[in-house]
């Protein structure tokens, strides 16, 4: 298959808020051009996008996966569904010995290892690690165990069941997992290769964070009581950020591979999972702290491009930070970039096989209205990309 990249680049302003903290409870920061600038690890914005999917009805839920530990529960469940007949502890001992056919380590966690009460049931053992499944591969594990219920260390005693296991914890991934991968390091044979990768999201400017101090009052003090209940102090800043995410179509396609419908031309999955990332990235938030600040913004700008040579971030066009006095930071942004870009694909683009589309919202970010095809809304921006793509997996090798 050729190799087809999707880039996704956006400017976001954020308002005072603390969206991704630090060790310290303080908004993180990353020093870039020499300053120090607000930043979102990408860690924040993956775990937004995945839920995102779910939250907003993007993918159907068989096709979104469960990170736990808690996967020998989540097994056990499935085999008692399937047969009502195991339950119980005995479908937590089924299930747990299906789980490690896989390769994967599961223990009963220290914390709550001897603290059952009596009469009641052991707790149910757990990863030693949060562990990614798809639906499909829960269910494949569950009915396997269901098959071998009758004497379940015998039955995955047999090459070709203890085979079966780890091939069932290997196919048909979700689409969370082919996105974002999975790394078991106990069993490194079912790891799965991420196809996207996010960049830290960083603000164009340099960015100080400030602190608000703040009291509480009891509601139930006398007027004689004078004083705060209680009294603190929260780190925030406010910034207008450059976020950047890369697809590999390709990698995406591979991943998806195993888990294609029968029923549907092999484009569609990819194509789905295409577009539920394009919108999800967009318009995903980090909550962290959002009842505090309330910090609920979409990006100004999106720009998109499907390309065949190599992923390129725009970053570079802030590493002079913005210093935009009277008109704000996304005019100036916007500036950049629409400067920047021509200037990079100039230098080391392929016109002949690359596509642009934009989103934009008011006139602060005019000047990238020529970058490439206008979208009028999120919706138009998705289905325009989901079918350039469906297009590049349909052309010969």
């Amino acid at each position: 298959m050729n190799r087809i990249f999707l880039d996704v680049h956006a400017l976001q302003t954020i308002p005072p808020s603390n969206i991704n903290r630090d060790d310290t409870g303080a908004p993180k920061t990353a020093v870039y051009g020499g300053v120090p600038r607000a930043r979102v690890s990408s860690q924040a914005w993956k775990r937004a996008t995945r839920t995102y999917f779910g939250h907003e009805h993007l993918l159907d839920a068989s096709e979104l996966g469960v990170r736990t530990k808690k996967i020998v529960e989540a097994v056990a469940d499935r085999i008692t569904a399937l047969d009502p007949s195991l339950a119980g502890e005995r479908a937590l001992r089924i299930a747990d010995e299906t789980v490690r056919a896989t390769g994967l380590k599961t223990e009963v966690p220290k914390r709550r290892a001897g603290n059952a009460k009596d009469g009641e049931p052991d707790p149910a053992p757990e990863a030693k690690y949060l562990v990614f499944l798809s639906t499909r591969q829960l269910d494949g594990l569950a009915r396997l165990a269901v098959d071998g219920a009758a004497d379940i260390t015998a039955f995955l005693k047999e090459k070709e069941n203890k085979g079966r296991a780890k091939e069932l914890a290997d196919t048909r991934h979700s689409v969370d997992i082919a996105l974002f991968g999975r790394m078991v390091a106990d069993a490194p044979d079912i790891n799965v290769d991420a196809a996207v990768q996010v960049a830290h999201a960083i603000s164009v400017h340099r960015v100080e964070n400030e602190s608000d101090y703040y009291t509480a009052v009891d509601d139930e003090n006398s007027d004689a009581e004078t004083g705060a209940g209680m009294i603190g102090t929260v780190d925030f800043n406010s910034a207008t950020l450059y976020r950047y995410a890369a697809l590999g179509v390709h990698q995406l396609a591979a991943n998806l591979g195993q888990g294609l419908r029968e029923d549907e031309p092999r484009t569609d999955p990819v194509r789905r999972a295409v577009e539920a990332f394009v919108h999800g990235f967009v318009a995903s938030l980090p909550t962290g702290k959002i009842n505090t600040f309330g910090h609920h913004t979409l990006p100004d700008a999106v720009i998109v491009k499907l390309r065949t040579t190599r992923p390129v971030s725009f970053v570079a066009a802030f590493e002079e930070p913005v210093r935009a006095e009277t008109s704000g930071h996304v005019r100036e942004a916007s500036d950049r970039l629409a400067q920047y870009i021509p200037d990079i694909e100039r230098a080391y683009g392929d016109d002949d096989s690359t596509l642009t589309w934009v989103l934009r919202v008011g006139p602060n970010t005019q000047k990238l209205a020529g970058i490439g095809t206008e979208s009028q809304n999120i919706a138009e921006l998705v289905a325009a990309v989901g079918q350039a793509v469906a297009e590049r997996l349909e052309k010969p090798v």
